[in-house]
């Protein structure tokens, strides 16, 4: 009887296994053969591409978005001096250049020795805000 047993589960791992490696082998489509394809942006719904251009870019952008609360819906940041930020429908327009201060400074902290921009967008997508921080005077100007 027990050997009844452990022939049946034996035999119905090795029935597992092969389904699992045909289906595997036959399934889909190869990846050599599949045509890349690009997310599309609606009006509708917005998809994210990418947060950064770089390693460091896409760990930043992350940061932000995720330590916002809300706030910041989107971000990325663009050849480690260039930060895009789309807000959310609760930052008021009066908080908008003293938010885009906030992420400037921090900005310029985790990208040192350089001129940096944060580039505030409203949450159509339409641009807001421009500050930019002069590595020379050490001051901010917005546009």
């Amino acid at each position: 009887m027990i050997f009844i047993q452990q022939s049946r589960k034996i035999l119905t791992a090795l029935v597992l296994v092969l389904v699992l490696t045909v289906t595997t082998a036959c399934g889909g489509v190869s990846q050599a053969t599949q045509r890349p394809q690009l997310p599309v942006a609606s009006s509708q719904t917005y998809t994210q591409l990418e947060r950064g251009s770089t390693s460091a870019g896409q760990k930043f952008g992350d940061w932000v978005v995720q330590t916002a609360k809300g706030i910041i819906q989107d971000a990325y940041v663009r050849d480690n001096n260039k930060l895009g930020v789309v807000i959310s429908q609760q930052v008021k327009p009066n908080e908008v250049q003293n938010l885009a201060r906030s992420l400037l400074q921090g900005f310029h902290k985790n990208f040192p020795n350089q001129d940096v921009s944060v580039l505030m967008y409203a949450p159509d997508k339409k641009l807001i805000l421009t500050a930019r921080y002069d590595e020379q005077s050490k001051q901010i100007q917005y546009q």
